[in-house]
């Protein structure tokens, strides 16, 4: 999306700065010849296996791709998004944390203003290489108040959210790594339990943070609204029918997710043709 500062494209190469092996590292991938080439600056030791990890997460390279137009083939209109968008790969973030802060960050906002909103906490408190800044982990926040949150536009309550959120993390009382270990109804009941934390951002960071591809935050307006005018509803339709709509596309209604947003940048005139990115 235009305006986001962590993940960086300038139509050859992706770019993002992640705490790897407990530095600031500065990681860039670039497609040649049908690879993937990856270069870090700084980092420890261990920083090439973290690296490795990070990108095969973050740009899905372990996902087959060929099973959405599988799933998809039954249904023209859904046949047809896959065929447009044949090869683009699930992105998901680095972390939990990261997509709960992120979906804290767009509650109840457009997803311009929450990109706005994360850009100013990346560039106030994101670990810095080069000088390009990364997501702050729960750690880079710990010095951080409520006021300081508020300051660059973040209502108290949100503020409120991911400070405790970031506490949580860092004392060991709360463990989202662990989320990976439960099924969906169990860890969405888990990040329920959290403050601030509804079933719609519980959802998105099932499908953004752990990669659970059968995950379509279904109460997501902008998502309902998407698959209305897919079916070409006289209505955005509800949780309820937009459950029902995607049923046929079980067990990737993540995917589903993901291609409408993909014909809404392409509408929009903000996707680049050639990787299906932005």
């Amino acid at each position: 999306m235009p305006g986001n500062t962590v993940d960086r494209w300038d139509g050859a190469t992706w770019r993002r700065v992640l705490a790897l092996d407990g530095a600031p590292t500065a990681l860039a991938v670039t497609e040649r010849g049908g690879r993937l080439e990856v270069s870090i600056d700084g980092g420890g030791p261990l920083a090439p296996d973290a690296a490795a990890v990070v990108v095969r997460t973050v740009l899905g390279l372990d996902v087959d791709v060929a099973d959405f137009a599988l799933v998809a083939a039954p249904d023209p209109r859904m046949a047809e998004l896959a065929r447009r968008f044949a090869g683009v790969r699930p992105p998901r973030l680095p972390s939990p944390f990261e997509a709960l802060v992120n979906g804290i960050a767009c509650q109840q906002i457009s997803l311009v203003v929450g990109i706005l909103l994360l850009d100013r906490l990346i560039a106030r408190f994101g670990p810095e290489r080069g000088g390009e800044h990364g997501f702050p982990s729960p750690g880079d926040l710990s010095l951080a108040r409520a006021d300081d949150l508020r300051a660059i536009g973040f209502s108290g309550r949100k503020a409120e959210y991911i400070l405790s959120l970031a506490a949580a993390v860092r004392d060991g009382s709360l463990d989202l790594d662990g989320l990976s270990a439960l099924p969906d109804g169990d860890a969405i009941a888990r990040l329920e339990e959290l403050p601030g934390i509804g079933h719609w951002t519980a959802e998105y960071v099932l499908l953004r943070g752990l990669g659970r591809l059968d995950v379509f935050p279904a109460d997501d307006v902008g998502g309902q609204a998407k698959l209305g005018r897919l079916f070409a509803l006289d209505e955005r339709p509800g949780r309820a029918r937009t459950l029902a709509l995607l049923e046929p596309f079980r067990p990737l209604r993540g995917f589903v997710y993901f291609h409408l947003l993909l014909d809404e940048l392409e509408r929009r005139g903000l996707l680049n043709a050639r990787l299906g990115t932005t």
